[in-house]
């Protein structure tokens, strides 16, 4: 049974830096494309980040510069560095990891960017 557990959500201040992380239970990691997507009340799921298994990374235009997604095959563990945060990038996190026609969710962690 693949399970997906998000950790590092919280409250930070404009400008802060949280590391979000995602580690993965289950026969599955190192051959599927992993990555971060968020959600706020009342809008679709967006894609953040991900990470290809052979590493390309992609970004929404939103973070770009600002966050940065890495993975760790042996850890089975994906990370979302979140640098120079602004009051927008409040959300709910959700990890996934997919290798169509399989994809499975974490089940999300509170980002609150206030002051």
């Amino acid at each position: 049974q693949v399970q997906l557990v998000e950790s590092g959500g919280g409250l930070v201040q404009p400008g802060g830096s949280l590391r979000l992380s995602c580690a993965v239970s289950g026969s599955i990691f190192s051959d599927y494309t992993v990555g971060w997507y968020r959600q706020t009340p009342g809008s679709q799921r967006e894609l953040v980040a991900d990470i290809t298994v052979g590493g390309r990374t992609n970004y929404a235009d939103s973070v770009k510069g600002r966050f940065a997604i890495s993975r760790d095959n042996g850890l089975k563990t994906v990370y979302l560095q979140m640098n120079s945060l602004k009051p927008e990038d409040t959300a709910v996190y959700y990890c996934n990891i997919k290798r169509p026609p399989e994809s499975y969710w974490g089940q999300g962690t509170q980002v609150t960017v206030s002051s």
